[in-house]
């Protein structure tokens, strides 16, 4: 994203190559939950798939900005289909014995791709074209969906759910919302800043019909859990958002090198989900989850070593590594804590609810960080204490959630 950025002069926008995906993604899953659970997963995961594979062209024949953001955002909706329809085939084909096993399995299917993928797009990038990443992807998605497809027929049926246009309604709002805090957040002016702080308040109001009651204000339970996705998810995420370019404008790394950096969590991230299969299934997930934020807020706070001393940029390969450990950790037990609270009739506009959470603070964090970035852009330039200020800033949202975890558990006697 850096040289995409450079290549087309949005260096000034450059977070919302990441947050037209995350955002569009935010309605797809919406969508998704509701079609899975009134018809199945198979519906969800073709459409994903197509959408997937058209926003990838589009993307990669972006002359500018703006036709980036719109395949990005194409990507963002198949990938929101898929993630919900898969999540949903999951709690559907496998027994609650099976599940911590299940999801550890889709941990893992991320070690191949995130150790070889981003040495791969870097290598492109430095030496080919950064296009060739974007129109590479078809010929990665589509073999194993003809594979999958077959056993998709016997997960179909169910029923629409009762609050399924409460829900669309909500869903397209809380997409407007998104959108405008992250244009109001890069105006940098009067303006931008009211448009921003409507987006907010549209925003809470449109995510409170699409997460469990009380999941805003951290009620026990099943509201806890579906928030504590986000939580972990944004502080981790919009950290990597900054990590290659931050070692590539600071410490003059190729982006092959910041590919090999981040691809080295890969192993990691798939020992902390095998951690977390060898609990129970009907094991409360609360202290796993703790322990994994702890984790990954350790990691978020000694990435400023790879930028403010002399020692080699590679030493955030460790505290990236470090941080990947706790996210293995740590998603996979949310998922298994939230499926185990719901109900068999809400497992798909649960499953939802975690992506979506996930979405939603993603974006909301991502775009907080984009006005610091963009404000020393505008400056002069970003420099090494600009990435230290959006790290630590991430490093909080992890600490908060590790303050919180507890609050996952039901009650306290549970």
């Amino acid at each position: 994203m850096p040289v995409v950025a450079r290549d087309l002069d949005a260096l000034g926008g450059y977070t919302w190559a990441f947050n037209a995906y995350v955002t569009a993604s935010l309605l797809a899953m919406v969508i998704g939950g509701l079609w899975s659970d009134a018809a199945g997963p198979r519906g969800p995961l073709i459409t994903g798939v197509v959408s997937l594979c058209v926003g990838a062209g589009i993307a990669g024949a972006a002359v500018d900005l703006w036709t980036l953001v719109v395949g990005r955002a194409l990507q963002g909706v198949g990938g929101g289909l898929i993630i919900v329809a898969v999540y949903v085939l999951i709690a559907r084909a496998y027994p609650v014995s099976l599940r911590p096993k299940a999801f550890s399995v889709l941990s893992a299917a991320w070690i191949v791709p995130s150790l070889v993928g981003p040495v791969i797009a870097g290598w492109l990038s430095d030496n080919l074209t950064w296009r060739a990443v974007f129109w590479l992807v078809p010929i990665f998605v589509i073999p194993p969906v003809l594979l999958l497809f077959p056993r998709l027929s016997t997960h179909q049926g169910g029923t629409p759910h009762a609050s399924a246009r409460r829900r669309l309604i909500a869903g397209i709002l809380a997409t407007i919302a998104l959108l405008a805090i992250q244009d109001g957040v890069l105006r940098l002016s009067a303006m931008g800043s009211a448009e921003a702080a409507l987006g907010f308040v549209l925003l809470i109001a449109a995510v409170r019909q699409l997460v469990p009651p009380g999941s805003l204000t951290f009620r026990r339970g099943l509201p806890t859990s579906v928030m504590m996705r986000g939580v972990i998810a944004s502080a981790y995420f919009s950290a990597e958002v900054f990590v290659p370019l931050a070692l590539i404008e600071t410490r003059g790394i190729t982006t092959t090198q910041a590919g090999l950096i981040l691809a080295t969590s890969a192993a990691l991230w798939a020992a902390g989900s095998y951690a977390q299969s060898r609990l129970p299934g009907d094991t409360d997930r609360s202290s796993a989850t703790r322990v994994g934020a702890g984790i990954v807020a350790l990691c978020l706070m000694t990435l400023p070593l790879s930028v403010l001393t002399d020692l080699p940029p590679w030493i955030a390969a460790i505290s990236w590594a470090v941080g990947a450990f706790g996210m293995g950790l740590a998603i996979p037990s949310v998922s298994v804590q939230v499926m185990r609270l719901s109900p068999p009739a809400d497992l798909g506009v649960n499953s939802a609810s975690i992506q979506i959470i996930d979405s939603v603070l993603s974006v909301v964090i991502i775009a907080l960080l984009g006005v610091g970035y963009a404000m020393a852009v505008a400056s002069g330039g970003a420099t090494a204490m600009t990435f230290v200020l959006l790290w630590l800033g991430s490093a909080c949202v992890a600490l908060a959630g590790v303050a919180v975890a507890g609050r996952m558990r039901p009650s306290l006697s549970r």
